[in-house]
């Protein structure tokens, strides 16, 4: 699968997993931890033993970019950077514990003195650099942001028959050693008992996940256990019960980045994992507003040039795609085939309790949280569920289908603006999500909804001892291990006035339009 996108690789960026580049193997992607982790545990057991010990999994900071409320516009461009800069050194750091595993067995100090340590004086760098682009244009930096600057080992019990036994010495399933293996060449060395160019017991991902415990039988699934209709979905008496679809197909013309042009403009490799785009064909980390008015659309009507972006799914079996080495994929340690959404459902509805008004050109907003695993579920917003079964949604696994069922991913996004701005300095305050009786809350104003419905022909994964092989997953953040939780969306609206005009007048007289 090719790729339809304009990239700048800068000599910054190609140096962010420079220091874990002794951990490529012949697949393409980098053996990551050795460990086990799930996160939001809940409903049935999928059939493992937790070891008596547990190890450190990932790196857990604060998430800097959350806690900035007040940014002046002439500031956040630096900030921006500095808070990409944030994100790299934790992919750095990140790689840095995968890769040094047989040395934290030996020293208990080990990943504070060689790991946390250096990153907290990294981040706390950034973090001044922060407060001194906002306070040369006469802003002021918010107190007490040097306490954001520590992290910390998340932990995380040890899957059975698989990882590192304390001693340096991984079992990978019994297929293949681990990076931690006594084949290994040093600290996460490259292991020599790789028959096929990967792990066998970590689906060429270096056990950075998903695992068994992130999947679930949707037969396993509560209906109605996430009631979408409540505080989501519009068509309460009295509201505004249209709706607007917009047909722009699957990403055909094969749009893919590592960009994230909201949360990192003029950042290359900004999100760190690998985006789908359909709507908008000029939409990376450099593209202006202007850039995206005057570009091409794969929207059915040319007036819709908005930009409609998720993390791609992808199938951990093995396959080379084209970023198998690149930062982003494979070098992220985000491996496998693409997959396509077979359906793309783009629809816009609207409120419970009354009338909608125009989206501003240019709002940004995104739902969902990409470090949902390590922040907490605040502002994680994932949904997966199978055809045929789609009042059983759930949050915080992936979903194991019946054969002929297929993966649905579901984002429902904010539809409550400020009427002021199209962006906010961490990129939720100028939206919310309707209260629990319909209405947006005091100072907001109801705009149409935006409700985008992916479904995938994903081949179901093969679980057997408490070991998940050729599972899917979304891309994420390297330290996020492709938890589902971690799932979300993003929106640019670029749609001209007339058809905004057309969208809010449809949903306002309950009609269903496209």
């Amino acid at each position: 699968m090719g790729r339809n996108t304009r990239k700048r690789r800068t000599p910054l960026a190609t140096k962010v997993v420079a220091g874990a580049a002794a951990l490529a193997v012949g697949g393409g992607g980098l053996v990551w931890a050795n460990f086990y982790a799930s996160a939001h545990e809940s409903g049935p057991s999928h059939n493992r033993t937790r070891s008596a010990g547990a190890q450190i999994a990932t790196i857990q900071c604060p998430d800097v970019g959350q806690k900035l409320r007040r940014v002046p516009g002439r500031a956040r461009a630096g900030v921006d950077k500095e808070l990409a800069n944030l994100d790299k050194q934790i992919t750095e750091a990140y790689a840095r514990l995968a890769s040094t595993r047989r040395a934290q067995s030996g020293d208990a100090n080990f990943v504070q003195n060689a790991i946390l340590g250096p990153l907290k004086s990294k981040r706390t760098a950034a973090l001044e650099r922060i407060g001194i682009n906002i306070r040369r244009v006469g802003g002021n930096a918010p107190d007490g942001l040097d306490r954001l600057a520590k992290c910390k080992g998340m932990m995380a019990d040890q899957p059975n028959g698989g990882g590192d036994d304390g001693n340096g010495n991984g079992n990978g399933n019994g297929n293949g050693q681990g990076d931690q293996d006594n084949g290994g060449q040093g600290d996460g060395g490259q292991d020599q008992g790789q028959g096929d160019g990967q792990n066998q017991g970590d689906n060429g991902n270096g056990a950075a996940g998903p695992f068994a415990d992130d999947f679930v039988d949707i037969n396993d699934v509560e209906p109605g256990s996430r009631d979408l209709e409540n505080g989501f979905a519009a068509n309460g008496e009295g509201g505004s019960t249209g709706s607007f679809t917009a047909v722009c197909g699957v990403n055909e013309n094969n749009l893919f980045n590592s960009d994230n042009l909201i949360v990192a403009p003029g950042v290359d490799n900004g999100a760190h994992h690998t985006h789908d785009y359909v709507g908008n064909q000029d939409n990376n980390a450099f593209s202006s507003d202007e850039d995206l008015a005057a570009a091409d659309t794969s929207c059915q009507n040319q007036g819709d040039k908005s930009t409609y972006y998720w993390p791609v799914l992808r199938l951990q079996d093995g396959t080379q795609e084209f970023d198998a080495g690149d930062l982003g994929g494979g070098a992220e340690g985000n491996v496998g085939k693409i997959l396509k959404a077979a359906q793309a459902e783009i629809r816009f509805v609207g409120n419970q309790r009354s009338d909608v008004v125009a989206m501003p050109k240019f709002l940004r907003v995104i739902t969902g949280d990409a470090k949902a695993f390590t922040n907490g579920v605040a502002n994680a917003n994932s949904s997966f569920s199978c055809t045929g079964f789609e009042d059983r949604q759930v949050t915080d696994k992936y979903v194991l289908c019946p054969e002929g069922s297929q993966v649905v991913r579901t984002s429902n996004f904010q539809s409550c603006w400020d009427g002021q701005n199209i962006d906010s300095a961490n990129h939720r305050d100028h939206v919310a999500f309707v209260q629990q009786d319909g209405s947006c809350p005091n100072g907001f104003q109801a705009i149409p909804q935006l409700q985008v419905r992916l479904v995938y022909d994903v081949p179901a994964p093969t679980i057997e001892n408490g070991q998940v092989r050729n599972p899917y997953a979304v891309d994420g953040f390297p330290e996020q291990l492709h938890k589902p939780i971690t799932d979300h969306n993003d929106f640019i609206n670029v749609m001209d006035e007339d058809l905004m005009n057309e969208v809010v007048d449809c949903i306002n007289r309950g009609e269903d339009c496209q």
